[in-house]
């Protein structure tokens, strides 16, 4: 379950229709893109981080569908983000106007934006410093906050622009305020079911 980079710059330079057209031709492999235009082959996750993944995800349509402030996206869509890199964080968000104001056209690919919010879910072949990398892409790009959840270590990371990082020891929640208004997402059934 290893994520293999690859970098192509002595061949070639992968164009956005370039990535695209390899996404479309190879769906049942997972490619993401670096900022600087190494491809990124992820592998399919395991049982436990998929269970993970689906209730925080659940989570997150839960609280969307109550306040209807945005959208919710899984970690099967690709953002195309504006510092270069093609991405597919585990949970985000984007605030509905930014959505909407998306022509209808660039919705079904790979959305031009980067999300207001962005969770990403370590699962045990995951390199923390990989994933931190991958934060600080989002925070650069626009998000607005992120959080890296780690089982294994049981600690929660939270990136916010123009700030450090913050980093807590098996939280029971976290708070989205302001950017997710209202949502407390908890997190005890997380730590508690951590594999070790």
């Amino acid at each position: 379950m290893t994520h293999f980079t690859i970098d192509l710059s002595a061949i070639t330079v992968l164009t956005d229709a370039q990535f695209d057209a390899l996404c479309a031709n190879n769906p049942d492999i997972k490619f993401e893109r670096t900022p600087n235009g190494e491809l990124v082959i992820m592998a399919p996750t395991g049982g436990e981080t998929g269970k993970d993944n689906a209730t925080l995800t659940a989570d997150f349509v839960i609280w969307n569908r109550q306040t209807g402030l945005g959208v919710v996206f899984d970690s099967s869509t690709c953002f195309r983000l504006p510092g270069g890199g093609d991405r597919s964080p585990d949970v985000t968000w984007v605030e509905k106007a930014r959505w909407e104001a998306l022509p209808p056209d660039l919705r079904r690919k790979f959305p031009p934006i980067c999300p207001d919010f962005v969770l990403e879910l370590l699962s045990p072949s995951d390199n923390p410093q990989t994933i931190r990398a991958k934060m600080q892409e989002y925070l650069s790009c626009g998000a607005k906050l992120g959080w890296m959840l780690n089982p294994e270590e049981q600690q929660a990371e939270i990136y916010r622009p123009d700030q450090p990082v913050e980093v807590l020891d098996a939280p029971a929640s976290l708070s989205g305020e302001p950017v997710l208004p209202g949502l407390v997402l908890q997190l005890g059934w997380l730590w508690e079911g951590a594999v070790k």
